[in-house]
């Protein structure tokens, strides 16, 4: 899984096809339904248009992608969600994080040892108390189509987002946090325990918000970004 996890993350468009040839041609004697049953209790596939493989509850609605071609002026004009796998020592759990477009500032973010929608509701109404994005984008997981996660943007008149089915890019800020996440914080550590993950992330997205230069804000912190503007 750990395998996967770095495969994955550098070729999150690779499904279980080309990752069981990768893992072979890195010495992995591994068959692909193996691969994909790791993949599935990992929360992940590859990002590419597939038959019958959506996670979208059948019975919760879905809301088209309105952020083609928007141009992104301000903090709070949009933020996305995304959900990523986190290895620990001896298993693994999941990272949920609000992202605000234009600063790149991590709103909040909450871990989880299922995919249950609860953790993913619970982050959302905690970003919520200190500020509200104009539009929410997210995938059409069922996590983030649930009635409470939809019912609270509704309260709030927040216009809900959602990437096409395949469309690896409409997502992108949150796929490109990912990978900073774990090539910088989750692959250098062994986490023993869900607390330990807790806190070393928690230190992490610290120092990703307010120590971390980002060239696409001119070598300014994402926080300086948010607050300032």
């Amino acid at each position: 899984m750990r395998l996967i996890d770095e495969i994955y993350t550098k070729s999150p468009f690779y499904g279980a096809r080309r990752i069981t040839k990768q893992l072979h041609r890195d010495d992995e004697i591994v068959n692909r339904k193996r691969v994909e049953r790791l993949m599935k209790e990992m929360g992940i596939e590859g990002i590419q248009p597939k038959r019958n493989t959506s996670k979208r509850h059948p019975n919760h609605p879905v809301y088209p992608y309105l952020l083609r071609n928007m141009h992104i002026e301000k903090v709070n004009q949009v933020w996305s969600t995304d959900i990523t796998y986190i290895r620990l020592h001896d298993g693994w759990i999941y990272l949920v994080a609000l992202l605000d477009w234009y600063s790149r500032y991590v709103i909040n973010w909450q871990l989880s040892e299922s995919l249950h929608s609860d953790f993913c509701v619970a982050n959302l109404n905690e970003a919520l108390v200190s500020a509200q994005p104009e539009i929410h984008n997210s995938d059409q997981g069922r996590q983030f189509t649930a009635y409470e996660y939809v019912a609270a943007l509704q309260e709030r008149n927040i216009q809900i987002s959602m990437d096409g089915r395949g469309r690896c890019h409409d997502n992108i800020f949150n796929e490109r946090l990912w990978r900073t996440v774990k090539y910088e914080e989750v692959y250098l550590k062994e986490y023993r325990s869900v607390a330990e993950a807790k806190q070393s992330l928690s230190d992490y997205f610290r120092f990703y918000n307010h120590e971390r230069l980002h060239s696409s804000l001119e070598y300014q912190t994402p926080a300086e970004v948010y607050f300032d503007k």
